[in-house]
């Protein structure tokens, strides 16, 4: 390039002065040694520029060959799908969890990405649930866990300890895994159950985990009791710890315990104001058989089918109805209020009526009952025919009218915290409530009609 430029200054000067002979001869020689040359360097540049081309059109093939080789280029993420989630809750009530709200939807998608590992989703045991927080028992015996990591969704710190586990219990904001050799393990929210240290010498033989919203207690093979939590939530049984021995059965409410002892008798303890405290009925808790409870209060269901209830909170005072609880074969409850079965299939409610606690513009309909569910603040009960009654809080699954028609030949129902989902006698599921909740299954309606 610097000699082209040399060669058109002197072509310049040349053009201006004539040769020795004066006519010129010698610029215009030189210019036409510069068109020549000029000439020949464009042809030789155009040719760089056409092999430069072919190479990089040849580097562009051979790496697409490459790629289309190892099908880099034809990979697409997995696509969960509903059938994932289903197949994961199908040997467990995952529907009902008292005191907890359910996960976003892409938490669920997330777990069902893990579960379908290999074989493991057609295994899943159990699925309890925290606030914020889920866990399962696979078919291995092993955990997988999701949600808040803070309380409950991490469980890295104890996975290595987490093998052969039998049954997993959750307070609101942490978990309690019982292994096959009857130990304990624990994480999630340090205040609410996951520090067991205190009690781990204590926790052999277990069979079975009750839990309040922030403790838990352990019944152990020999009928004896652990607790470890928030003392002031149940967590402390110091004060009644030589009453629990041959425990038979524990139950919980929000902030307190109660346990049925094998002379049919009851020891409470926790928040009093949550039914810790059940000094007031105590006489009358003879020959106990069930006892069910509502966030803030317990209802005993007696040997001869009466019944007692205690606790400040909703749900605690059946005054109003107690002569009608007469032959009470069952109860259920919503977060306050219950509702009790008789043996000829009656239905008799208390507690606050926003929460189902008032079913009189249905008691007519509530004949030959054969199951109740229940929302936070909604009940629903399958009759003798096969169809269903609902009641409580509309959008909390009290109004089922959308559906009603498709109610019939119900087998099941099962619930979330404002959601219903009944299964049919021909495996179909018809669900009703809070859309967000579970409520709305039309997006998924396909497969549910395979399952």
């Amino acid at each position: 390039m610097m000699v082209m430029i040399l060669l058109m200054m002197l072509c310049i000067l040349l053009s201006c002065c004539a040769d020795g002979d004066g006519d010129g001869d010698g610029g215009a020689l030189l210019m036409l040694m510069l068109m020549l040359l000029t000439t020949a360097e464009m042809m030789m540049t155009m040719r760089g520029m056409f092999a430069m081309m072919m190479k990089m059109m040849t580097m562009m093939m051979m790496t697409m060959m490459m790629l289309m080789m190892t099908k880099t280029i034809t990979m697409t993420p997995t696509t969960p799908t509903a059938t994932t989630v289903a197949n994961a809750v199908k040997k467990k009530a995952f529907w009902k969890m008292p005191r907890q709200r359910r996960h976003r939807r892409d938490r669920l998608f997330f777990v069902s990405r893990r579960l379908s590992q290999g074989k493991s989703e057609r295994h899943v045991q159990q699925i309890q649930s925290t606030r914020t927080a889920f866990a399962a028992i696979v078919g291995d015996g092993s955990i997988v866990t999701w949600g808040h990591a803070y309380f409950g969704g991490f469980s890295g710190s104890v996975r290595d300890e987490l093998k052969n586990v039998h049954q997993i219990q959750a307070t609101s904001t942490a978990f309690a895994a019982i292994l096959s050799n009857g130990s304990v393990v624990t994480w999630g929210d340090v205040d609410f159950g996951s520090d067991s240290d205190a009690v781990q010498d204590q926790l052999k033989n277990v069979q079975q985990i009750q839990a309040t919203g922030v403790a838990f207690a352990a019944m152990l093979r020999d009928g004896s009791v652990v607790t470890w939590g928030d003392a002031l939530g149940g967590g402390d049984s110091s004060t009644v710890q030589d009453q629990l021995k041959d425990v038979q059965q524990i139950q919980a409410s929000n902030t307190a315990f109660a346990a049925i002892l094998g002379d049919g008798s009851v020891v409470t303890w926790g928040d009093a104001l949550c039914g810790g405290d059940c000094s007031a009925v105590r006489d009358q808790l003879r020959n106990v058989r069930q006892i069910q409870a509502t966030y803030s209060a317990f209802a005993a269901i007696l040997q001869d089918g009466s019944v007692v209830c205690w606790g400040a909170g909703a749900g605690g005072d059946f005054s109003a109805v107690r002569d009608q609880l007469k032959n009470v074969q069952q109860i259920q409850s919503s977060q306050f209020a219950f509702a009790a079965i008789s043996s000829v299939g009656s239905v008799v409610t208390w507690g606050p009526a926003e929460s189902g606690g008032d079913s009189r513009a249905i008691r007519d309909q509530l004949k030959d009952v054969r199951q109740i569910q229940s929302t936070s603040r909604a009940f629903a009960a399958i009759v003798g025919d096969g169809s269903v009654v609902t009641w409580g809080h509309a959008e909390s699954g009290g109004d089922s009218s959308a559906v009603r028609n498709q109610l019939k030949d119900v087998q099941q129902i099962q619930a979330t915290d404002r959601a219903f989902a009944a299964i049919l006698g021909d495996g179909s599921i018809v669900t009703w409530g809070d859309a967000p909740a579970g409520g709305d299954s039309s997006t998924v309606f396909d497969q549910l009609q395979r399952l």
